[in-house]
């Protein structure tokens, strides 16, 4: 089967319907060996374009993730990432907001870790926490936050005030040549519990299970309306939502990958080329080069 992946982008011309929408699809692979060769190939021509754009040195590439617990963020990017020259990629995680960050907006700890030019880098979530958790849970953003009083007493501006920032700031990251990518994993509430449960039983997945997990899943129904709000607030042709299947984490990162590879393969990129003068003084370097070996 071949990936279309319109089929799973909002780009601002429809809706998006989380109840409506897919946590699992049927396979694109038929075998663990097939998968594996698809990814291989997807990435040795997203490694090729990579090395492209960091030689091109004008575009750059932002890929932010954001899903539920255990829905494969980590996993996801490091399959992608997987031999790919790191030279040109960096991955940043964002976890609880430090004393430093709480000092500052809310779009500062991510906008200091944005690419610079010719590389690609994935945000393991993001601003969109703000939307997401903070919206779902308010008292953080009364408590630790420390915005000025009168900014917080009508909190349905403050969450229409940062959807219009984060519109705002994605439009100007792509005029200046940002490619922005966002992925929303979409994993069901009974798959979530199979892996929560798993982390628990195995050993060696205890460092990946919190207590607060059990907690939020109380608010599922919530942050199932935050995330179709996220989606359908912030999507736009320069910025498009992906709302990826994640029940399975082969095909999730199959589609993944395939989004990547269409968007990369889409920009016009070109090797620098050397005038003739660099050209003569390269080809008489030659000649030193050879004499050194004498």
């Amino acid at each position: 089967m071949k990936i279309d992946i319109k089929d799973f982008e909002y780009n601002g011309e429809k809706k998006f319907k989380i109840k409506n929408s897919d946590t699992k699809v049927k396979d694109f692979y038929e075998s663990a060996e097939e998968y594996e060769l698809m990814m291989a190939e997807i990435k040795e021509v997203i490694d090729k374009r990579q090395s492209l754009m960091y030689a091109d040195n004008r575009y750059a590439m932002l890929m932010i993730f954001q899903a539920s617990d255990a829905a494969g963020k980590d996993g996801t990017v490091r399959a992608v990432l997987s031999g790919i020259n790191p030279a040109g990629i960096s991955v940043h995680s964002f976890k609880r907001p430090t004393q430093e960050e709480l000092d500052h907006d809310f779009m500062w700890r991510n906008m200091v870790k944005m690419p610079e030019r010719g590389k690609m880098v994935f945000h393991n979530r993001s601003y969109y926490e703000e939307l997401l958790v903070v919206k779902v849970h308010p008292e953080i953003l009364l408590k630790s936050e420390k915005l000025p009083i009168e900014f917080t007493k009508d909190l349905d501006k403050v969450w229409e005030h940062r959807y219009e920032d984060i519109r705002n700031y994605e439009k100007y990251l792509n005029r200046n040549g940002t490619v922005v990518l966002k992925f929303f994993l979409n994993v069901s509430k009974k798959v979530q519990a199979e892996r929560l449960i798993e982390r628990i039983k195995d050993p060696t997945k205890n460092w990946k299970f919190e207590e607060g997990d059990v907690k939020e899943r109380e608010f599922w129904n919530d942050y199932q309306g935050a995330y179709e709000e996220v989606v359908n607030q912030t999507a736009a042709k320069h910025a498009p939502w992906y709302v990826v299947p994640a029940d399975d984490k082969k095909n999730m990162r199959l589609i993944v990958s395939t989004i990547i590879l269409h968007h990369i393969k889409a920009l016009e990129m070109e090797y620098p080329e050397a005038d003739e003068a660099r050209q003569a003084t390269l080809l008489q370097l030659i000649k030193v080069i050879e004499q050194q070996n004498e």
